[in-house]
């Protein structure tokens, strides 16, 4: 067995520690034989944590107890420096402390469920947590937080990859992660989430945008299309259709939500869950159509006001992704011109096709895109990152109005060309006068005087002469 230092290190001194700054990062100390000692500075009692080197370059780290800090060592979970010491070398021996904090390692299934527990508080989407472990195996969910490595979690992520969009492979990811940072915020064990931070990283360029465009001809098919699969249905896509709201906003719709006794119905549609933080939902009111209000209002019957304003033909609500499945073989069986969903397919339609639509039709419409944002439940930026190409339809319609348009300009008649003068009045500007010297139209078609024609050519000759004659002599 390695001998245990007996001299004091800077982390061995009590005064010295609690002098350290908070820090979720530990401070490590060798004590030789490939074993360290780190003290994490916490905001309470610090945390003693052993380090095993395994001879490759790697290690692997345990916590194994708290800090004699402000409580005396007992020797089984608060320890002193020398027996951080001694439990470090037990530790690094047997893989295992013989003693140690009673508390159970935080496993993955642990960390998924607490998770769960904080988004149904924090009023989030659960289906973060059912997608992660739809792709989990069963090892990597009894598998402690705290021995994850890096290789673990990237061979998990790599193999999504195969099977799955990359865009897809990041959303499970980012679930995934936020389950582990969450664990690591509240348990001393896990010291480091270097291991997803690495293994989780998201795939580079996975966001391909399918921002589907509809025309209203292709999006009346497929309302036609949805109301003979059923008329539940129907009635769901035609409010997607015309509000241009998310599925899960439209699914939360309640009898109250119906306001249609002014003459100006419209739907008190909910905020979307999306985003970080409180998931605070609030209503705000988005008109329709008279038509859909008396549909909606007979569909509703007699159902409480808090009761589901939309129900599927069984009576039930429309659940998460209930939507999925029927819209594609309306899309089928809507007959939709793939020459004009290019540069998409027609597999690229899904219902949000019609809330993209939506938007573009209202921007291109003249509705102020701050207005197309409240309506949408969105962001002016987020329009203009996401339609750009379309907001340049928009700015082009609108400033096509606009334009000055001169009236057709009227050429003037052709001059006929001919070398017989047309008038004989008047005189040319030497006074020789046209009625007794009648000019003629040149090669050019100009009037020229023929009396000036006669003596500038008698003048031409005459220099001419004269430069001969300059020439021989």
């Amino acid at each position: 067995m390695a001998r245990i230092r007996t001299k004091s290190a800077s982390i061995g001194i009590k005064k010295n520690r609690l002098a350290l700054p908070q820090s979720k990062k530990p401070i490590f100390e060798s004590l030789g034989d490939g074993v360290s000692i780190g003290y994490r500075r916490n905001l309470g009692t610090g945390t003693w944590i052993a380090r095993r080197a395994d001879g490759r370059g790697g290690s692997s780290q345990q916590v194994i107890g708290q800090a004699d800090d402000f409580d005396d060592a007992d020797g089984v979970t608060v320890l002193s420096w020398a027996q951080a010491q001694a439990r470090a070398f037990e530790w690094a021996r047997s893989g295992e402390p013989t003693k140690g904090p009673s508390s159970s390692p935080v496993t993955v299934d642990k960390a998924l469920t607490a998770y769960a527990a904080d988004l149904v508080v924090r009023g989030g989407d659960g289906t973060n947590v059912a997608r992660v472990r739809k792709h989990l195996p069963v090892p990597l969910l009894g598998k402690a937080v705290a021995a994850l490595t890096r290789d673990d979690l990237k061979d998990w992520r790599d193999s999504l990859a195969k099977t799955l969009a990359p865009a897809t492979v990041n959303r499970t990811c980012n679930g995934f992660k936020a389950a582990l940072n969450l664990a690591a915020d509240g348990c001393d064990h896990i010291t480091s989430r270097a291991a997803w931070e690495k293994g989780l990283a998201s795939i580079p360029d996975a966001e391909r945008a399918r921002n589907v465009i509809l025309a209203d001809s292709e999006v009346e098919k497929l309302i036609q299309a949805a109301y003979r699969h059923s008329g539940a249905f129907g009635l769901l896509v035609e409010v997607a259709a015309i509000t241009g709201s998310r599925y899960g906003q439209i699914a939360g719709l309640t009898v109250g939500d119906l306001q249609d006794g002014n003459g100006d119905p419209r739907l008190m549609m909910p905020t979307s869950k999306k985003g970080k933080g409180q998931k605070k939902v609030l209503r705000r009111p988005v008109p329709i159509t008279p038509a859909l209000a008396q549909k909606l209002r007979v569909a509703a019957g007699t159902r409480a006001a808090t009761e589901p304003l939309l129900v599927k033909p069984s009576g039930a609500a429309w659940a998460h992704s209930d939507q999925a499945k029927p819209f594609a073989r309306a899309v089928k069986a809507a007959g939709l011109d793939a020459s004009r969903l290019a540069p998409y397919s027609v597999d690229d339609v899904t219902i949000y096709a019609l809330r993209h639509s939506s938007i573009v039709r209202q921007a291109l419409r003249g509705v102020p895109l701050r207005v197309v944002a409240a309506l949408h439940d969105t962001s002016v930026v987020m329009i203009e990152r996401t339609y750009s190409a379309n907001i340049s339809d928009h700015a082009d319609s609108i400033a096509r109005v606009a334009l000055f348009e001169p009236a057709p300009i009227v050429a003037d008649p052709p001059v006929e060309k001919s070398h017989r003068p047309t008038s004989t009045d008047g005189a040319c500007r030497h006074g020789h006068s046209y009625a007794e010297h009648p000019p003629y139209r040149n090669k050019a078609g100009a009037i020229v005087c023929a009396v000036c024609t006669r003596e500038r050519a008698k003048r031409n000759r005459l220099a001419k002469t004269r430069e001969e004659g300059d020439a021989r002599g």
